[in-house]
């Protein structure tokens, strides 16, 4: 007898329900250990970087099998707008997906058309062998993928700031997420992403968006600016990444355990003096 699955919520589906702001943390490692580790957290949502980070199409699938069985939403960073990589990410089964450096509406129309079957778009038609619809095992997943899947554009450049409420209001555009670090280089500031005008241009992007009736998140690792940002209107947020925290966690091990060198330079001297 036939069998027919159906998919998750997508990451649109989990903003629309929400009573409250999504938060998250990033998969950057491309360990599948941490990703499940991440994904029993208790956190709404998980980025998995394909972006800035050595998670390529074969990990990707792994880290999404890693997730699969905890009540958290992945959200895939492709590398680029290309389309045939998106194409690829989403026959794999990146439900939702996060395209980087979109600055205009032309180019965030592009990256819908590059996740939808035709007519409405480019994207070439393999479901029936891809774990994308659970290998023929969802039904009319062809005629349903534009309804499963999400589309969450990245504006972190001072152009895209420019243009955030025509990216906005692109039909298929289904929610936008303001990446403060190209932001501020983009403005002449690079790593400065606490520089008042970088704030400022983050706040007046997500008022633009949410005035255009689309969810906006932002990363933000810093906590009160976190905050700041939720208060402002933000709907999700990320917090920190898997490496982060073991990095943090890592350094907090060594300097709660570890004397420091110069005071134990300055004993020794002062046991050698009596």
């Amino acid at each position: 007898m036939p069998i027919h699955l159906e998919p998750a919520p997508s990451f649109r589906d989990r903003l629309a329900d929400a009573s409250r702001p999504l938060v998250g943390a990033w998969i950057c490692s491309g360990s599948p250990i941490a990703a499940e580790i991440v994904a029993g957290s208790g956190l709404d949502w998980t980025l998995i970087d394909g972006e800035h980070s050595p998670i390529g199409l074969e990990s990707t699938l792994a880290l999404l099998q890693a997730v699969a069985p905890y009540p958290i939403t992945p959200v895939v960073r492709v590398p680029s707008a290309d389309a045939t990589l998106i194409k690829q990410f989403l026959d794999l089964g990146a439900q939702n997906l996060l395209v980087p450096m979109v600055n205009t509406a032309d180019e965030a129309s592009a990256a819908v058309a590059a996740t939808r079957y035709p007519p409405r778009g480019i994207r070439g038609v393999g479901s029936a062998l891809a774990r994308a619809g659970q290998f023929n095992r969802i039904e009319n997943y062809l005629q349903r993928a534009h309804e499963i899947t999400s589309l969450t554009v990245q504006i972190e450049t001072d152009a895209a700031v420019r243009n955030a409420r025509a990216i906005a209001e692109v039909d298929g555009v289904d929610a936008v997420f303001i990446g403060p670090s190209d932001l501020a280089a983009s403005m002449g500031l690079l790593g400065q992403q606490e520089h008042p005008d970088v704030v400022a241009a983050v706040e007046q992007t997500i008022a633009t968006v949410r005035e255009a009736g689309k969810p906006v998140g932002v990363n933000a690792f810093d906590p009160a600016t976190a905050r700041r940002y939720l208060d402002a209107g933000a709907s999700f947020v990320l917090v920190a990444a898997d490496v982060s925290i073991l990095a943090r966690a890592t350094e907090k091990l060594a300097a709660d355990w570890i004397p420091d060198a110069t005071a134990s330079e300055q004993k020794s001297t002062e046991r050698a003096s009596y």
